[in-house]
């Protein structure tokens, strides 16, 4: 469907490159054939005028010597064109001959052309006139010729231009589509640049080498996140043990609420450590999905509208969907307003608040660690989201963001339905 996509479309390189060829071949061909009818044109006027010339004075010797005109040879004004009688006129100084003046008479189309030959003889017009018939229809016939041929090699050189145009065109789809795959998160993809010293090759090379620093750049970002929250999970139990024991009060609270949140924030920093290194496996089973995602909201503790319609039993992981719905109605709450809403369909799970939405750079890239988007979203790390997507890849569901219409953000997670079991009869 791609291919047939990118044949039919006309703003292609594909089909810039035949236009171009098209019209150099066109403009060639024209250039080429108003040289040659112009120069055969000339030419036969000069021989036309040559061998009227020659042929008046001929038939004036002629007339000189036998005393009677040929029967080719004018003597009578009006029998001559007018045109032919005014170049007479304005003729001065005439000169033995060298005096004969000549006038190519094209009727029109359909009609025999002439060339004419007139010089003044014993003070009157004398004139001759020969056919150019045959030489008018030699010219067209190689004009006719020169149509026929130019088309013929444009039929030829526009296909072999457009299949020697796919070369470099497939390099550059190559080129796209490894670019959209980099956008869309495959740091691995490569173009392969092969060999050549052509701009594609080098534009190749630098979508490659861009996609190398993006791949250790992150590469380098995984492993100071993993190696931060490992170095951090060690004083952190010490500091979690330490909170315990001291004395009841108020900063003691305090001190006890904040050592919670850093826990909290160090093992979001190991759970995303895991699903960048690749090191989580889902362990699905069937599941009532309403069910579940119920439990998973009177877990929160938050107030949540919940909802199910048809809900279906889902082929997902328990634990891992928990996840993923704590994180979306704990988001829900604190960065959207009430009410939140959590609705079943099927095996769709939506997750709606009445806040201001999620900010067009998250729908746009998607949730990124460390940044909520938008200072009206409220304050956070950014790593709800973040793990929510991880772990839905990890159950091969899909997680999506959009704003409502009427306000608000809404996540809708897509989980696979279990497969039917066969009935045994015993």
């Amino acid at each position: 469907m791609d291919a047939v996509r990118d044949l039919l479309n006309w703003r292609s390189l594909r089909w810039k490159t035949c236009l171009l060829v098209t019209v150099c071949c066109c403009a060639v061909a024209l250039t080429i054939g108003t040289l040659v009818h112009s120069s055969t044109r000339a030419r036969s006027m000069n021989d036309g005028a040559a061998k009227a010339t020659a042929t008046l004075l001929r038939d004036v010797e002629a007339y000189e010597r036998d005393g009677f005109p040929p029967p080719g040879l004018r003597l009578v004004p009006g029998e001559l064109p007018d045109e032919l009688l005014h170049r007479l006129d304005d003729q001065r100084e005439p000169e033995p001959h060298h005096d004969a003046v000549t006038w190519y008479e094209d009727p029109g189309a359909g009609d025999h052309p002439s060339m004419w030959a007139a010089r003044i003889y014993r003070g009157k017009p004398a004139a001759t006139e020969i056919d150019m018939t045959s030489d008018l229809l030699t010219r067209r016939a190689l004009d006719r010729h020169m149509w026929k041929y130019s088309l013929l090699a444009l039929a030829v050189v526009v296909p072999l231009s457009a299949l020697a145009a796919e070369l470099p065109y497939r390099r550059l789809r190559r080129v796209a589509r490894t670019t959209r795959r980099i956008t869309d998160g495959d740091l691995t993809a490569r173009t392969g640049a092969g060999r050549g010293n052509d701009e594609i090759t080098a534009i190749s090379a630098t979508v490659d080498s861009m996609a190398d620093s993006l791949h250790q750049r992150l590469l380098t970002e995984q492993r100071f996140t993993a190696d931060v929250a490992h170095e951090l999970r060690t004083p952190l139990m010490g500091l979690v043990t330490a909170s315990e024991l001291l004395p009841e009060g108020e900063a003691t609270g305090l001190v006890q609420d904040r050592v919670r949140v850093l826990r909290a924030l160090v093992e979001d920093l190991l759970e995303i450590s895991r699903l960048d290194a690749g090191a989580e496996c889902a362990e699905p089973r069937r599941v009532p999905l309403a069910e579940a995602v119920s439990e998973s909201v009177e877990r929160t503790g938050l107030h949540t509208r919940f909802t199910a319609r048809d809900a279906l039993t889902a082929e997902t992981d328990p634990r891992r969907l928990d996840r993923i719905v704590t994180n979306l109605v704990v988001n829900a709450h604190r960065h959207g307003r009430a009410p939140v809403e959590v609705t079943v369909s099927g095996t769709t799970v939506t997750v709606r608040d009445h806040g201001p939405g999620f900010p067009a750079a998250l729908l746009t890239g998607g949730p990124q660690r460390f940044r909520t988007g938008a200072p009206e979203r409220g304050r956070g790390h950014g790593l709800g989201l973040t793990i929510a997507l991880g772990q839905a890849e990890v159950l091969g569901a899909s997680l999506s963001f959009a704003n409502a219409p009427d306000g608000g953000a809404v996540a809708t997670l897509r989980l696979p339905a279990a497969a039917k079991r066969p009935i045994h009869n015993g």
